[in-house]
């Protein structure tokens, strides 16, 4: 199985960094919407991911890509993959 095959398979989310303070990591709020099982009213949910961002390039705001990947920290299992969009 070639590396390229592997890394398709990894969960991807996009959400916007909330926090940049830590040292080579990024908080990133990812948002879910889904229609309630019953109800079918549209709910969202929220959650935050830590994610390693190596030259610590992003910023409060950006809208990024992460992708899961294996454990670098006790925390963090995601890792920023690419800038979508930055706040002007």
């Amino acid at each position: 199985m070639s590396d390229n095959s592997l890394r398709r398979s990894r969960k991807v989310r996009t959400g916007v960094v909330v926090s940049d303070r830590a040292e080579k990591t990024v908080t990133v709020l990812v948002e879910r919407r889904f229609a309630h099982p019953l109800y079918g009213k549209q709910v969202t949910r929220t959650k935050k991911y830590h994610a390693h961002d190596e030259a610590n390039e992003f910023t409060v705001g950006d809208k990024v890509s992460i992708m899961e990947t294996r454990p670098l920290s006790k925390t963090k299992r995601w890792r920023v993959v690419e800038l979508i969009e930055r706040p002007d």
